[in-house]
């Protein structure tokens, strides 16, 4: 791919510019969404700039990576279940399956050990998706036990590796 047009501030760290959609659910994980994007915004090449709304065919374009933190049980059913009856769940199901997309889970423990939710985790990675797994824990509501999202460090981790199977990314 050609380099795209950059923004000055991120020029001189690398050749080319990564675009990172971000997708937020309901999940109470979502209070954690100013440091991820804080330190997602660290990566080298990761686009700064701000422009105007898009709709969701303009954003499949833009992003090159996109990662669905936290992905809560409604929004993980629907998807599944190819509804796409928002902004965020319209962009998945418009994803160009040829673009890495990063979904990490975040939901209750009982709503965790529920067999529905393997069989929906399974078909997002039959898309193709790619799951953070979810880290146990005390959750928000005092249950113990998986559902809460992986931590920031590792899905920036993550997404990094993931950048860097992509042409012209350099960790930092």
């Amino acid at each position: 791919m050609e380099p795209r047009a950059s923004c000055p501030a991120a020029a001189p760290l690398v050749e080319r510019q990564f675009h990172v959609l971000v997708g937020v659910t309901g999940s109470v994980a979502a209070l954690k969404l100013p440091l991820l994007v804080s330190r997602l915004l660290d990566i080298p090449g990761m686009w700064k700039c701000r422009s105007d709304p898009v709709l969701h065919i303009d954003l499949r374009r833009w992003a090159d990576l996109m990662l669905v933190a936290p992905l809560d049980a409604n929004t993980l059913g629907k998807v599944a279940s190819g509804i796409c009856d928002n902004l965020l769940t319209c962009v998945i199901r418009a994803w160009d399956l040829r673009k890495p997309l990063l979904f990490c889970p975040a939901m209750n423990t009982a709503m965790w050990e529920h067999p529905i939710t393997s069989q929906q985790v399974g078909q997002l990675q039959a898309f193709g998706y790619i799951e953070i797994p979810c880290v146990a824990k005390k959750l928000v509501c005092g249950d113990k036990g998986l559902g809460a999202m992986a931590e920031v460090s590792t899905i920036v981790d993550k997404v990094k590796e993931v950048l860097s199977q992509h042409a012209g990314f350099q960790q930092s």
